[in-house]
C-alpha cells in the first residue's frame, strides 16, 4: 500500500469526494486508511460517573485506499505515486514531478 500516516491525501470518490485531509492511521492488511476530518460517524458514548451526561462524539471511519490520491508536497497536486530504487534504498516518488515523498 502506498499510502503511508501523516500523508495529505484528496479524496476522489464517495460522499466525501472533494476533500482533503491528513492519514491518521494506515491499515495495509485491510487497504484502508482513517483520515482526519472525512468519513465521520456519530458514536453514542455513556457518562462513567454518577451526575455525569452521555455524549454523541464523531469518529473518523476507515476509508478504502482506491478512494485516496496522495497530494504531493512539493507541487500540491493529487498524484499517483511510484518508487524509485537507487541502491539499497527504495524511495517514493510524485509522477507528475519525480519530487521524493
Amino acid at each position: 500500500m502506498k499510502i503511508k500516516k501523516e500523508d495529505q491525501v484528496l479524496i476522489i470518490a464517495g460522499d466525501e469526494k472533494g476533500k482533503k485531509g491528513k492519514v491518521l492511521k494506515s491499515m495495509p492488511s485491510e487497504n484502508k486508511a482513517i483520515i482526519e476530518g472525512v468519513n465521520l460517524a456519530k458514536k453514542h458514548i455513556r457518562p462513567k460517573q454518577k451526575g455525569q451526561k452521555g455524549q454523541i462524539v464523531k469518529i473518523p471511519m476507515p476509508m478504502n485506499v482506491s478512494k485516496l490520491k496522495v497530494v504531493c508536497p512539493k507541487c500540491g497536486q493529487a498524484s499517483k505515486i511510484g518508487y524509485d530504487v537507487s541502491g539499497e534504498v527504495k524511495s517514493r516518488i510524485c509522477k507528475k514531478c519525480n519530487a521524493k515523498l
